[in-house]
């Protein structure tokens, strides 16, 4: 079986990772994360997100965060927009890439967005089109492509009815998320077959999460495919409010240390990742949720005692 021999990863810990965060994460503890992560090698980082406070209070901090990252020019910073509000706000703040959403699922669009997923594209198109005019790069998210909390198992024909929305609204780059972490091999292969009736293979991106321990099984089912580009998160961090009991997206640590074992390049320092991925679990009062920086920080102890014995 031949697999990509680099794969690019997105790590969307800052936003994705903490936007459901019930305490309030200070700006600068936001911004230092991104120096870590940029700092272990990531080439793109998906920041905050401009939507309003009174939805996601977690990101009212956006443009503050925006400010104070000390930017790498091999680095791509993106945010996400849901409409042209919020494009608006976060243009000021000079994106690298915008990102627009949308679900497979018409119930959990209505639960996330109030609204139908043909509504969600007619927001977004103007925003796409606002985001090419000025030169920004536009990826896609499509959420709930293999299960929904409501609506159950997805079918393939929803996901390429959504991605041929996103591909008609001049979507460059899109992502096919399993939001709720439900998702098997099979599910995933058949979710990403369906995107790719409307996208090219170099313009598909994995979103996992591992709720059920299937996010590094299906990322390896996606590599099979050819897929090399994945979102990830440090630490583990993430969820998802719409969906009870769903757990974060794939650690970006266990994911960068599978693709080292099997000799892919991702250009990330492994050691530096798992201590930017201690520094906000440390924040948050709370342990890692990487399998891979708990077995390697565990080591570093096991380590550090012998030595000091």
């Amino acid at each position: 079986m031949s697999y990509p021999t680099r794969v690019k990863l997105v790590d969307v810990g800052p936003r994705d990772g903490l936007q459901n965060e019930k305490q309030p994460v200070p700006a600068a503890v936001k911004i230092e994360l991104v120096h870590r992560l940029q700092a272990a090698g990531l080439k793109e980082i998906e920041v905050t997100s401009f939507v309003s406070p009174k939805w996601v209070p977690q990101m009212g901090d956006n443009a503050e965060v925006m400010a104070g990252i000390e930017r790498r020019a091999d680095v791509r910073y993106s945010v996400l927009t849901p409409n042209m509000k919020g494009f608006e706000a976060a243009v000021l703040s000079r994106p690298d890439e915008i990102v627009v959403f949308g679900a497979a699922s018409e119930a959990f669009s209505q639960k996330n967005i109030n609204c139908s997923i043909a509504e969600s594209i007619e927001r977004f198109a103007p925003v796409v089109a606002a985001a090419r005019a000025a030169g920004i790069h536009v990826r896609g998210a499509m959420s709930c492509t293999v299960g929904c909390p409501y609506e159950g198992e997805i079918a393939p024909e929803r996901v390429a009815y959504l991605a041929g929305l996103m591909k008609g609204i001049g979507v460059q780059h899109i992502g096919v998320a399993d939001t709720i972490g439900v998702g098997t091999p099979i599910k995933v292969r058949k979710a990403i077959e369906a995107t790719l009736q409307h996208f090219d293979l170099n313009d598909v991106s994995g979103h996992f999460h591992d709720t059920y321990g299937q996010a590094l099984s299906n990322t390896l089912a996606a590599l099979a495919m050819g897929v090399w580009q994945f979102d990830t998160s440090v630490a583990g961090l993430g969820g998802c409010p719409y969906a009870k009991g769903a757990t974060g997206n794939v650690a970006t640590e266990d994911v960068v240390y599978m693709l080292h074992g099997m000799g892919i390049d991702t250009g990330i320092d492994l050691d530096q990742l798992i201590d930017a991925g201690q520094f906000i679990s440390d924040h948050l009062g709370r342990p890692t949720q990487s399998r891979v920086a708990k077995a390697i920080l565990a080591k570093r102890a096991s380590s550090a005692a012998c030595e000091a014995v």
